[in-house]
């Protein structure tokens, strides 16, 4: 009704190229990136206030709602934890038809911080690839990058290296052009499966910023290849 009533009256939607579900750190930092490459940002959450209250944050170009709307985003990135993203997309369900759906999650075990909780030879990614429309292209991307450094872009005065995963040259293409329009560099590693190595080895980078020997740490590293 509200759309028919906006070209009634002349009005037009607005447009949103990237949403984001999660209203945390992550979700502030990957908004950021967006709005620096000129995108339009929806942020959904459970809670419409914290969503709002970033929205209003981070400042025009971005709209905010719940996670009871569906998403207009045509990339949706997933910034929040494994279980969450899990429930959010088998939520959505046909919604999230012909999107491409970034999941940012590492499956850590909190409760004992020494391992994954995806079985062996599997990911968060493609377990939440298996739950999505079939049309819809789920890419691995944002992993490896903490909240700190992609609200500045870089780290140690470098620009981020994103790493990407997917098995669909349009969603590995989607994702790379947002991040290399963020000022960032994407670095597409291979098919949806490479998520597994993705997932690891920023889990060896979690515990060494949790470990106290490596106290300058701080959470503002940045994985990255150089030559």
């Amino acid at each position: 009704m509200k759309t028919l009533l906006a070209r009634i009256f002349g009005k037009k939607t607005p447009m949103t190229d990237i949403t984001i579900i999660g209203n945390g750190n992550m979700a502030r930092g990957i908004a950021t990136r967006a709005l620096a490459a000129g995108k339009a940002v929806e942020i959904l959450g459970q809670d419409a206030a914290k969503a709002q209250t970033l929205a209003v944050e981070l400042g025009a170009g971005v709209t905010s709602g719940t996670t009871a709307d569906a998403p207009q985003g045509s990339i949706v990135v997933l910034a929040v934890p494994f279980d969450a993203a899990k429930a959010v997309v088998t939520g959505y369900g046909d919604a999230l038809a012909g999107k491409t759906i970034v999941d940012i999650t590492n499956p850590v075990n909190f409760a004992t911080f020494d391992s994954l909780v995806v079985e062996p030879g599997s990911s968060a990614a493609e377990e939440i690839s298996a739950l999505v429309p079939a049309s819809a292209s789920v890419v691995k991307a944002f992993n490896t990058t903490f909240a700190g450094t992609l609200v500045a872009g870089e780290s140690g005065g470098q620009p981020l290296d994103v790493f990407i995963a997917g098995d669909a040259p349009h969603g590995t293409d989607a994702v790379s052009s947002f991040v290399a329009a963020a000022g960032m560099r994407p670095l597409v590693v291979g098919p949806l499966k490479r998520s597994r190595e993705l997932e690891g080895f920023q889990f060896v980078l979690m515990t060494m910023q949790a470990n106290p020997a490596f106290a300058d740490f701080n959470w503002d590293t940045g994985l990255a290849i150089t030559k």
